[in-house]
């Protein structure tokens, strides 16, 4: 590390100023060769403040702040890392529940664990935020520093773009692929276009969806900026609990989370509600980037046919269109996004272990599981609903 770069470690986001972070975050976006965004609000230091002051992390909720900060000579923040001690492997999307229970029978302690990411959200990014080579290294020998400190057994960085991706495999991280399902938009105008790309099967498909959904007297709204009120939060955050108890049996995120986020981020925010019989009943949270639209939460009080499809998928479609964004990206798992024009997409995570006869095990297992994921993204890709005569 250069000796004009000093290191610190933060509990909480609030000892760095916003300005100072979100000029970290927006050098390491512009740094991905792939993904030329300047603004990912998921890194943005008011994504990150308000799980924080929420209690959606911190406390007993098993997700420790502990950022790791790099700073100039001088003073000044040249690059952090949103950093979290783990005792669980909950709300992370990449799953290593196996790998610890493998550690723990052999006679080793999994947790506490180094986490660099963006809490309960499966959304690549820039981890390393940072624009500087040397300052992305630095940031990784501060991980390492801080899983010698806290006695962790690795360090995790997940859901990273390629200029991670690089530095990881350059310090010895094992990497570990995943897929998703996002909409990519090769010049579609608008939702007609859309259609008109789609073979004639799927093309009768998505419009019956869409007229089933509204067939029961359903309203949707969608809302940005100041459009977005008290009461819609107050509804949401009722799907939400509805449907995360079922589906998690405890959701993460905390009633204030929602308010706090719609305090900072309102113009960064679309909520799709539906309303019935003058009553709010089903809703998507979705969050604007600088060139697609992230599909983050969804949840019901009442089940319709097709609701669920017409809130988070073509509503979202309708509006990156609109907005000229260049993909949606909705989340985690789903197949049934295929049919609907969500292709799949690589993701990708980086893992270190202090033990040596742990990344031995892990390096032969992850060669297999890359291999078994590129098959599926390949399959995946021959059954996608489009023209053979569309860009699409």
């Amino acid at each position: 590390m250069s000796p004009t770069i000093s290191l610190n470690i933060i509990p909480k986001i609030t000892h760095v100023s916003r300005s100072a972070w979100d000029a970290c975050a927006s050098a390491a976006a512009v740094g991905e060769p792939q993904r030329q965004e300047r603004f990912n609000p998921f890194t943005s230091h008011d994504f990150l403040h308000a799980l924080e002051i929420s209690g959606s992390v911190g406390g007993r909720s098993g997700w420790q702040a502990a950022h790791v900060l790099a700073k100039s000579a001088d003073g000044t923040l040249i690059g952090a890392t949103p950093t979290y001690l783990k005792t669980h492997s909950m709300g992370e999307y990449v799953f290593d529940h196996s790998w610890a229970e493998a550690l723990q029978r052999a006679g080793g302690r999994y947790y506490p664990k180094v986490l660099s990411a963006v809490p309960f959200t499966p959304v690549t990014g820039p981890r390393l935020l940072a624009g500087d080579a040397n300052v992305r290294s630095a940031l990784l020998q501060g991980l390492e520093a801080l899983r010698r400190e806290s006695k962790s057994s690795s360090v995790h960085v997940n859901f990273i773009g390629d200029a991670d991706r690089m530095a990881l495999a350059e310090a010895g991280f094992l990497a570990r692929q995943g897929q998703q399902f996002h909409f990519q938009n090769p010049g579609f105008g608008d939702f007609a276009t859309y259609l008109g790309a789609l073979a004639a099967r799927k093309r009768k498909m998505v419009r019956h969806e869409r007229e089933a959904a509204l067939a029961p007297g359903i309203e949707i709204f969608c809302l940005t900026g100041s459009d977005i009120k008290i009461e819609h939060w107050d509804a949401f955050f009722e799907f939400y609990m509805d449907t995360g108890s079922r589906k998690w049996g405890q959701p993460y995120l905390t009633r204030s989370f929602f308010e706090a986020v719609g305090a900072s981020m309102a113009q960064h925010i679309l909520l799709v509600m539906a309303r019935r019989a003058g009553r709010w009943i089903a809703g998507a949270l979705n969050f604007i980037g600088a060139d697609a639209l992230y599909g983050r939460n969804w949840g019901a009080i009442e089940h319709h046919p097709f609701l669920h499809f017409e809130l988070c998928y073509y509503q979202a479609i309708e509006f990156a269109l609109a907005r000229g964004l260049k993909r949606v990206e909705a989340g985690a798992q789903g197949e049934h996004k295929l049919a609907r024009g969500y292709g799949p997409v690589a993701t990708h995570s980086a893992h270190h272990f202090s033990d040596p006869r742990m990344m031995a095990a892990l390096r032969a297992y992850l060669a297999q599981e890359t291999m078994s994921v590129e098959a599926d993204i390949e399959l995946y890709e021959a059954h996608m609903p489009f023209r053979h005569d569309t860009p699409a």
